[in-house]
């Protein structure tokens, strides 16, 4: 990972990371996911299916849900560092 800024939840970015990994079974540590890299294509090179396995990990890990018609989720799903802000922000566990 990159060095953040100091408002980063680097402890919540990394579990974050985890869950993707775990739950997609990627060959990748997830210290080595580039926290501004997208999500999507370039990047861990995830799709739509993937993206809907993470919100669902998400959802039951952190209490809240990730809707598909929400939209901002261009913008959440567009990096682990946005996802973990928008964790941060809506967890309720």
């Amino acid at each position: 990972m990159t060095t953040g800024t100091p408002n980063d939840d680097l402890p919540l970015m990394h579990e974050v990371a985890e869950l993707i990994v775990s739950a997609l079974n990627l060959e990748v540590a997830a210290g080595d996911i580039d926290p501004d890299a997208p999500l999507f294509g370039e990047g861990l090179g995830l799709d739509s299916i993937d993206i809907l396995e993470i919100a669902m990990v998400i959802s039951k890990r952190y209490g809240f849900p990730l809707r598909s018609d929400n939209e901002d989720n261009v913008r959440i799903f567009s990096s682990l560092r946005h996802l973990t802000q928008h964790v941060a922000a809506n967890r309720q566990q």
